[in-house]
């Protein structure tokens, strides 16, 4: 299920498409997949045609939900089994200043931040004095170096990887990621988030090693089944694989993630370690991080989906 609306509504669309591809691709012998849109005026389609969602009750034995979180209360109502984020565990991962507030719980710290909203001339006044406006509140707030991307982009809540694997700006669709060291250079990254339309993350830059850790409810016969730093992390202990692991599954309860989640983490030259963002939903390209993962312990993609998808009709 994927579409809805917001401004995840695209992003929704491509990821849905990622799911509907990977199970037609490999897990054909099993499942057929269903298409369900969900448009921006809420009127739900499945296969292209208009329906309720009672009708879907019929039509479909597990609903993967890439839409909003809230339309799985809604399966949940009428007992249709359902993949992702719950309503609370979605907003975490939308709102930094929530997540940040909930995982102090379990003794996590998120690098400091600050959200800059879409540029509005009615609310934000001339254009020309924006930025430097800005730029000198995110000052006052904590100094350099910032790291400076969009918000809505698909990075905005994990980690920018380096050579080195240190917190690192690269390219993005749209607005650029910038790493700004200077004031001048601060003010000239908002410039391009204001030239782009888009929300603006800026980011106190934290030096450290960056990882990320997947885990999974109930799979190998663990109850959260976090995928180990093996010989593919070079460069951490056995002592920092085991802590890193051991906040991984820590995390996964505490947020109530039901199937799936991945922890961006940087763990700093100290051994203190920060969260940088969570995500419900595997990234299920060839060369993902989490292919990756899955490939080093002898698991293939789609056999971690399949899982997945076994655990929500059980």
């Amino acid at each position: 299920m994927r579409g809805g609306t917001g401004e995840h509504y695209h992003s929704s669309l491509q990821k849905g498409g990622d799911i509907i591809s990977h199970v037609m691709e490999k897990l054909s012998h099993k499942y057929a997949p269903v298409d369900i849109l969900i448009d921006k005026d809420h009127v739900w389609h499945c296969s292209g045609k208009p329906v309720t969602p009672s009708d879907l009750v019929h039509k479909v034995d597990v609903v993967w939900n890439l839409s909003h979180p809230s339309f799985s209360n809604i399966l949940s109502s009428l007992s249709i089994p359902n993949i992702g984020a719950s309503p609370f565990l979605g907003t975490l991962q939308t709102s930094r200043d929530m997540l940040k507030g909930f995982v102090k719980n379990i003794g996590l710290d998120m690098p400091r931040h600050i959200v800059l909203p879409v540029y509005q001339k009615d609310f934000d006044g001339a254009r020309e004095k924006y930025a430097i406006k800005k730029a000198k509140q995110i000052f006052e707030k904590f100094g350099s170096p910032w790291i400076v991307k969009s918000f809505m982009s698909d990075s905005n809540m994990g980690p920018v990887r380096g050579r080195e694997g240190s917190q690192r700006p690269s390219a993005s669709n749209g607005m650029g990621i910038h790493l700004a060291k200077t004031f001048p250079e601060l003010v000239n990254a908002i410039e391009d988030g204001v030239k782009h339309e888009q929300s603006i993350l800026i980011e106190e830059f934290i030096e450290g090693k960056i990882v990320s850790m997947h885990s999974m409810h109930k799979f190998r016969n663990q109850d959260i089944y976090t995928f180990p730093l093996g010989n593919l992390f070079g460069g951490f202990s056995i002592g920092e694989k085991e802590m890193l692991t051991q906040i991984a599954k820590n995390l996964h309860n505490h947020v109530d993630a039901k199937h799936y989640l991945k922890s961006d983490f940087i763990l700093t030259p100290r051994g203190k370690v920060y969260l940088l963002g969570i995500e419900s939903h595997p990234n299920l390209k060839n060369d993902s991080h989490f292919s990756e993962v899955c490939e080093s312990v002898g698991v293939k993609t789609e056999h971690a989906i399949e899982h997945i998808l076994e655990h929500a009709l059980r």
